[in-house]
């Protein structure tokens, strides 16, 4: 279901600000009726499915702390944490370099894990693995707080030779990523459409 926008309204040069709720609610569905659906709802359930079963292979007897980044993470770890059929606990934390930009270099931390991550095997559930920086950086926290061992599970991985440190690699991976700016289950643009069904790119970018 998509919302009814006036015609002939271009208020692109405005500032954000200046835009009424329902010009911003306009624009963001015509991002949403213009991008490529990349994957549907149905193929990134499948992927959780099959991630699913990795990770119960491989922590079942681990006693693990599920690590949620916030607030990519939210809508992939809802859907992974019921699919997960061991004793666990779940905690969340959110660090982000993006805001609702579309890049950023300054790592801002907004909320710490508040469980105790001492000899603890951590599993960290985000949406994306792109550059790659705020998950190194989410990981060297986890260590230095005294975790066993730290571990990742990311619904996506983008293909590019970009990355922050050429080895890193994650886990678990659901699905691979063109180059291109996504959004959907989880990921925002403009912190947009975390809540659409599937994994699209925006056009143009």
């Amino acid at each position: 279901m998509s919302i009814q926008c006036p015609p002939d309204q271009d208020s692109s040069d405005q500032d954000s600000s200046e835009k009424s709720p329902s010009e911003i609610a306009c624009k963001m569905q015509e991002v949403f009726d213009q991008a490529d659906c990349l994957f549907s709802n149905e193929q990134v359930i499948a992927a959780i499915d099959v991630l699913a079963k990795e990770i119960n292979l491989v922590l079942a007897d681990k006693n693990p702390l599920i690590m949620i980044v916030m607030n990519g993470g939210l809508v992939f770890g809802g859907q992974l944490l019921s699919r997960l059929h061991f004793p666990l606990q779940v905690d969340y934390l959110h660090a982000s370099r993006y805001g609702d930009n579309t890049q950023g270099e300054t790592l801002s931390w907004h909320a710490q894990p508040s469980m105790d991550l001492n000899n603890r095997v951590v599993l960290i559930i985000d949406d994306i693995l792109d550059e790659g920086k705020t998950l190194l950086e989410i990981i060297k926290y986890c260590e230095t707080q005294g975790a066993k061992n730290v571990m990742t599970a990311v619904l996506t991985e983008k293909m590019h030779k970009r990355k922050a440190n050429p080895n890193i690699k994650a886990d678990f991976c659901g699905l691979k990523l063109e180059d291109r700016f996504v959004f959907g289950f989880g990921m925002d643009y403009q912190g947009y459409w975390r809540n659409a069904p599937g994994i699209y790119a925006v056009k143009g970018l």
